[in-house]
């Protein structure tokens, strides 16, 4: 699965949480604050998503409408893995010890963790 960048995962993270197809004017409207882009930029970047296959765009009568063709889930998972497999060479153990080393995840996230996995267990 192709990578987005920084600026077509925040245009994705929008369209997945709306739920339902969407208008560029939406995408526009919920990119305000965080990016200042024209609306013709943004038909460009959700142009761009259609080519690289995360998006579809319908077009009925004069409106076109983007739905994802690639679930959260599912991209969230292949560049999670993408990620573990390069920089800590596949193993979870070492991502986790340099997360913690690195003051990016404390004792509480520990015991989130250790919980889902007795969950996970028990299951």
């Amino acid at each position: 699965m192709k990578r987005l960048g920084e600026a077509e995962l925040e245009i994705m993270l929008h369209i997945w949480e709306a739920g339902e197809p969407v208008q560029s004017a939406y995408v526009h409207q919920r990119l305000r604050g965080s990016r200042d882009w024209t609306l013709p930029a943004v038909l460009t970047a959700l142009n761009r998503l259609a080519d690289k296959g995360f998006l579809a765009c319908e077009k009925q009568g004069r409106t076109n409408w983007y739905r994802p063709l690639v679930s959260e889930g599912a991209y969230k998972a292949a560049e999670g893995r993408g990620i573990m497999d390069r920089l800590y060479g596949s193993s979870l153990p070492n991502m986790v010890a340099a997360l913690y080393d690195g003051r990016s995840i404390g004792e509480k996230d520990l015991d989130d963790l250790r919980r889902y996995l007795d969950e996970l267990e028990g299951k």
